[in-house]
């Protein structure tokens, strides 16, 4: 395992999206929409409990079930200026954050694709016992397909940094977890010196995003969750944020943008959803509309939420009924398609993006609707009802 955080620098040489003539670069402007050209993108899988993502094109077809095929473009630095259709995310000259990536197969490496197609340079904090498949996986090129940008570079991660934010300090560190093989080779990643690493390489940072969750007893029901359990839950998926956001905030520039995901177990019941994973969320919810104001009125940097719809990443399996919600949501949802993690990465963008000024304390719902459902309408009850569907082929 490395000592400490390994730098990232592989890059393919762009194909550019806006003319032959240009060469484009790792920066860029992203503007949204969807595109029906591109190659499908692998779903691959890992090993490590911290969520992160998909990738960010899927098959797009009109059958309900199956998922569209959202693209960001980026626009090469530099060269001749083009009129873009639509309104431009540019995050060029900004750094980005994201606690919480070890595969490439959720949310959290949807978030820093996004990022990256719009411009933003990529920082990364990695489970510590996830960190060496993390980098070994790098390094061979088993991420280099879902790596790849809307045109044609590989993201590229400038630092990955070995984290546990359940740790503020080395001080919180218990004797085992200090003795425990996963971490030997492994230093300074606690919250508090994370953020230190970050300041002493890069200065500052714009952008950072908290994809971290953790419940030991997820599949207990509340009433058999054990006060440790709880309260565990509760320390890795909501308070590792405000720990994460007050040991950052000093170095995140004016302007910048912080966020987090959520879920709707939050604020409706989710059978199965236990060992006070639904109190966690809840918890996140409300800090960020708390940590909106402080940090707004302090640093004036904005703090929002995202509440995503299933995902069958590998994090979510330990759930053990992620494919019955994805199912679910397919059946009951608004808009009869499967949510992708390209979709949360999008919105994530334009929350960290000049666009989003004026959003601060926002739970931003990304589940094709279905937190708007007062019912689910493939209940028996409603079968002598006309119930809209999506058209199929």
């Amino acid at each position: 395992m490395a000592a400490t955080a390994t730098r990232i620098t592989q890059l393919l040489v762009a194909k550019p999206c806006v003319s032959a003539s240009h060469q484009s670069s790792r920066s860029s402007i992203a503007c949204f929409g969807s595109e029906t050209k591109g190659t499908s993108w692998t779903k691959l899988r890992s090993s490590s409990f911290l969520p992160a993502t998909q990738t960010f094109y899927k098959t797009c077809h009109n059958n309900a079930s199956k998922p569209q095929r959202h693209a960001v473009k980026a626009m090469a630095a530099g060269g001749d200026k083009q009129s873009l259709p639509g309104l431009p995310i540019d995050l060029r000259g900004k750094r980005a954050f994201i606690a919480g990536i070890a595969d490439d197969n959720g949310y959290g490496w949807a978030i820093a694709k996004s990022l990256a197609a719009a411009g933003a340079e990529i920082l990364v904090g990695t489970w510590v016992p996830a960190l060496n498949i993390f980098e070994t996986s790098l390094r061979r090129g088993k991420f280099d397909e879902s790596r790849v940008l809307p045109d044609g570079s590989l993201m590229e991660i400038a630092k990955v940094y070995p984290l546990d934010a359940v740790f503020d300090s080395p001080e919180d560190v218990p004797e085992d977890i200090k003795a425990n093989k996963r971490y030997a080779g492994s230093s300074n990643w606690t919250v508090k010196e994370v953020a230190e690493s970050v300041k002493q390489d890069f200065g500052s940072i714009d952008i950072l995003v908290h994809s971290l969750a953790n419940g030991p007893e997820v599949t207990k029901p509340l009433l058999e969750t054990s006060r440790n359990g709880y309260l565990a839950a509760i320390s890795a998926s909501s308070y590792s944020f405000v720990s994460l956001l007050k040991h950052f905030l000093p170095i995140i520039n004016p302007g910048g943008a912080t966020i987090s995901l959520t879920y709707i177990a939050s604020e409706r019941i989710i059978p199965g959803y236990g060992g006070g994973m639904s109190s966690a969320k809840a918890a996140l919810e409300s800090d960020t509309q708390v940590l909106a104001f402080e940090a707004g009125r302090k640093h004036n940097v904005r703090v929002n939420t995202i509440s995503a719809g299933p995902l069958g990443s590998r994090a979510a399996k330990a759930i053990g009924f992620i494919d019955m919600m994805i199912n679910y949501s397919l059946e009951n949802a608004p808009l009869q398609k499967e949510l992708t993690a390209d979709e949360v990465g999008n919105t994530a963008a334009f929350l960290s993006s000049p666009l989003a000024s004026a959003i601060t304390g926002a739970v931003v719902y990304v589940d094709n609707g279905l937190n708007a459902m007062g019912v689910g309408v493939d209940s028996p009850v409603f079968r002598d009802l006309d119930i809209p569907r999506a058209p199929k082929n």
